[in-house]
């Protein structure tokens, strides 16, 4: 059962009808909506689509930074403008601080994807929180991301992280206010408001993690081939017409 606040997903990569449904069965406020290689006026779309009385759905961007051999991936909520994948991180970073965005940093130390240590110290200024829990994380991964909170003091976060319909609402934080839009919660984000953090355990929470960890399995297998071999140009990278060149000093591509 959601405990009381004011409850969200605040990463999740999958939205359908059946998305919030679960979503509102397990008694979510609203979710945060980030896919990959998406960009963001679709996914405004999307959010807005979806989004009711019952549920919010806030639009989001996940950016891919760097190359696929050294990638780093940053969570901007509440973004004024479009940014692209394969930049560089500083150029993201940049970027993110130019708009005023929050900044969340979605499994850090996690396998190579993620930021370390060194990257959240050198951009503290910019970074609003850490995620400490998402089912994908293994213990290890979890016992880290906390070290980094207390190193550097940033504020703590929770996502189902869900790549899979039916791990949304597995993890979440609640806040003491409701949120009328993106821009609120992303001033909350950066305000360092008071946040609870929940997940769930048992049985069904380990097949749930179960579940996304083989879905990882398969899009580092067989999607990440799709994606190089068989797709073209990303929607999303810089050289698309709609970055208009903006981003031409910065991608790695």
């Amino acid at each position: 059962m959601v405990q009381e606040g004011y409850a969200v997903d605040l990463h999740v990569k999958v939205l359908d009808e059946a998305v919030v449904e679960r979503a509102k069965a397990r008694g979510l406020d609203a979710l945060v909506y980030a896919p990959h290689f998406t960009r963001l006026p679709e996914i405004r779309r999307q959010a807005e689509a979806f989004s009711d009385d019952e549920l919010t759905v806030f639009p989001a961007r996940e950016i891919f930074t760097g190359t696929w051999q050294q990638r780093r991936h940053v969570l901007g909520i509440g973004l004024d403008d479009p940014i692209p994948d394969f930049i560089t991180f500083d150029g993201a970073m940049r970027e993110l601080a130019r708009q005023d965005a929050a900044v969340l940093v979605p499994h850090p130390g996690f396998l190579n994807v993620s930021l370390g240590l060194d990257d959240i110290e050198a951009y503290a200024g910019t970074i609003d929180a850490l995620e400490v829990y998402n089912p994908k994380q293994l213990g290890h991964h979890r016992d880290r991301a906390q070290s980094f909170t207390s190193d550097t003091g940033h504020k703590p976060f929770a996502s189902s992280y869900a790549h899979v319909r039916g791990t949304v609402g597995e993890a979440y934080v609640t806040f003491a206010e409701a949120f009328d839009d993106v821009t609120s919660l992303s001033a909350a984000l950066k305000n360092d408001a008071e946040r609870t953090l929940f997940h769930r355990d048992g049985i069904s929470h380990n097949f749930r993690r179960a579940v996304e960890w083989a879905h990882l399995g398969l899009e580092n297998t067989w999607g990440k081939f799709d994606r190089l071999m068989l797709q073209g140009t990303e929607p999303t990278h810089p050289d698309q017409v709609a970055y208009d060149g903006r981003f031409d000093d910065v991608k790695v591509y």
